[in-house]
Parts: structure tokens; sequence; C-alpha cells
């Protein structure tokens, strides 16, 4: 049995008295408090040959969470099942199951992967080893792209809230993006079956939205590039649900802290190895830990390029800022250890102690004295971080 929270509200299921303990098949599959509370051992022992049959058999369970045949993705998007896999879970956060792939208008410009899951250019492109230099015309398309991005990203933050799936961001994120003529870059990439991602609690990144409602107190990471005019922008926000906990709201204000120092240091000149010291300072001085696992990225013609952006310190990137160089800065901290792990569906990564994880990320140009933010919050952005308030 499992004690609950001091809820003296709830009665015994099995003589009404108050309850405190709660069957932990019940809390497992997070089924209503109410009618799986029991005041002792004895009175759960005794009533247990009845209370057993609340709990769903797996194929009712699995079409219970699954409406209109929804499944578990696996095989980095290419497989589905009805089952729960079986995984040694790092933290109390499950996979659930997905919805069918939404639909991209035939009138919509799309990616090389779009029909088949696979790029072609990208992976054989000199912009692999060479840092493009953007042309004027090319960087006025990512100005203008970035500016859709964030306008997608913030309809996405507007309708975060306890009780909402993160299968529904990813249906305004896809709506939204279609109703300004880009693509969601993610969908179908390399199989991803979605149009953005979602990475809720020790979630680092690559989360895939599913059926799982958000709960108070959690926080959730929204991933959104939109390709719109032959180019990319790129850029993601960690977002509280209802009401968060201290050390929470620390861990997603110190990540965006790393960002912002990030940011303030490039400029030509600056070597691209300098961005992880300054993030792992900030964040080691907060007693938290940067991810090693996953870089900032060259952006533009093509989703990810050079140069790769690591975020930890003394790493060993190659090369130093120019003017007209766009890429992405993105530090993923996390609340424990760096180690990640990823979940069956070979795309979602966790932290490997099941902490907490943050993420905040930007589309950046170099400029001749700087940088811009091209993918920089709008008058029109919800104001939904504390810290941002005069």
């Amino acid at each position: 049995m499992e004690k609950g929270a001091a809820e003296s509200s709830l009665g015994c299921a099995r003589c009404g008295k108050p309850a405190l303990l709660q069957c932990p098949k019940c809390v497992e599959l997070k089924l209503p408090r109410e009618g799986s509370a029991f005041c002792t051992q004895d009175c759960f022992k005794a009533a247990w040959s009845s209370h057993k049959s609340v709990h769903p058999k797996p194929n009712a369970l699995a079409s219970q969470q699954s409406p209109e045949g929804w499944k578990y993705c696996l095989k980095k998007g290419r497989g589905r099942s009805l089952q729960l896999p079986r995984f040694d879970w790092t933290g109390p956060l499950r996979p659930y199951p997905i919805s069918k792939t939404r639909v991209v208008p035939d009138e919509i410009e799309k990616p090389d992967w779009a029909l088949d899951g696979i790029p072609k250019i990208e992976p054989d492109s000199d912009l692999q080893k060479r840092v493009e230099i953007k042309t004027p015309e090319q960087i006025e398309r990512m100005r203008e792209t970035c500016r859709i991005a964030r306008e997608v990203l913030d309809a996405a933050a507007r309708v975060i809230k306890p009780g909402i799936t993160t299968d529904e961001i990813d249906r305004v994120v896809h709506e939204e993006t279609i109703a300004r003529g880009g693509y969601p870059s993610p969908l179908n990439y390399h199989f991803f079956p979605k149009s953005c991602c979602t990475s809720v609690n020790e979630v680092i990144c690559h989360g895939i939205p599913d059926a799982r409602k958000l709960e108070d107190g959690d926080i959730v990471n929204v991933d959104v590039t939109v390709y719109y005019k032959g180019v990319h922008g790129d850029l993601n926000e960690t977002y509280f649900v209802g009401n968060v906990d201290e050390a929470s709201k620390q861990l997603v204000r110190c990540t965006y802290e790393c960002l912002e120092k990030a940011i303030a240091i490039v400029k030509p000149g600056v070597r691209f190895r300098e961005v992880g010291e300054i993030i792992n300072r900030h964040a080691s001085m907060s007693g938290l830990s940067v991810v090693k696992s996953y870089c900032g990225h060259g952006i533009g013609e093509l989703f990810h390029c050079a140069p790769n952006i690591p975020h930890y310190s003394r790493n060993k990137a190659v090369g130093i800022m120019k003017a007209g160089q766009t890429f992405t800065i993105e530090p993923m901290i996390n609340a424990g250890v760096w180690n990640d792990r990823l979940w069956p569906d070979d795309w979602t990564a966790v932290t490997a102690d099941g902490k907490r994880s943050a993420q905040f990320e930007h589309t950046l140009l170099v400029t001749e004295t700087g940088c811009e933010v091209l993918t920089a919050r709008l008058p029109t952005s919800p104001d939904v971080f504390p810290w941002l308030k005069p």
C-alpha cells in the first residue's frame, strides 16, 4: 500500500472511515483516488477480492488509453504496439499511445523527407563540414521563417495547462504551421511521427507528443521547427504546468539564463567552444549539470549542419564565428546527473537518474557587431516567465 497526500476527506472504500492509504495498483494505473483509498492494511486485504475488479485488464487498458486505435511508438517511429514496452524506466513518467500521423496539404512546400522519412540532401552535403555564410537573400528568408516559428511556439504556449495532452499541443503546432504556409520540420524526419517535440519532466529532448494529460506541477518543453521558403527556423522553451515546485522553477530559470549568457558572447571571432564554457559555468554555480549527448547546430536550407555547438565545458568544437552564419544554441540542463538514456521508441532521451531536465533554444544570426536572435520573443508572446516581468 502507498501512503497518499494528507487528504482526510477521502473515505475508506470498504468501511468509509478517513483513509490515507491507497491501492498501489490504482496508483500505477492512475485511477481515481475515490474508491482506491483504505484506512488500514486489514481493510485493504479484506476488500481485495472485490476491489481488484476495478483494475482494467491489459488489453482493456490499451483500448482505454488508445482512442481511435492509438498505439505506443517503437523503432524510431517505424513501429507501433498496443502494449506498453518493457523498460527499466528511470523516473515516474511513462509513454502513452500516440495518434495517427497528421496530414500536410499538397500545396505546402515540403522537405525531402516528408514522404518516406529519409533526408536525401542533408547527410552528404558539404555543409556538414563547412560552415555556410548566408547571403542577404537567405538571411531574409531565415528571418521570415524564424518569426513564423516563434508565432507557432507562442500559440502552443497559450494552450498549456493541467489536463491538456501533449498530442493536443502537437495539433496546435501542426495547424498553426500549416496556416502560415509552413511545414513542421520534425514530421517524418528520420521517421519522427509528430510535428513537434514535447519533453515532460525527466525527458531531456525529443519527447513524442502522446495521449498523456499534463498534470499540475509538470514542466514541459515544446520544440518547434518550421520549414518555409526553403529554410528552417528552430526554437524551444520550457513551460510551467500549473503550480510547480521551487526546485523546478530554479531549474527552468537557470536554463533560460544559460542560453541568455551564451547569446551575449556571440560575435565574429569568438570560438564555438566558448559557448559551452559559459553555459557550464552558470549551470555548475547552481548545482546543475549540462547534457553532453546533444548539441546546438547549424541551420538554414538544411535542418542540421555545421557547426556543432556543444553546451558543456572543455569541448572540442572547431572553428570561430563569422558574420552571416546561422546556428542554434539550445542548452539542456539537468537537476541531477548529465547522463541520458533512450526510451524504447529510440527518440525520447531521459535523464539517467529520473530527475528533471529543462531546455531553451534560439536560432541566431552572427552580425558584424554581435548577433541577431532570429527567434526572439515578440511583443505578443505570452507572459509565462515570471523573471521577465518588469
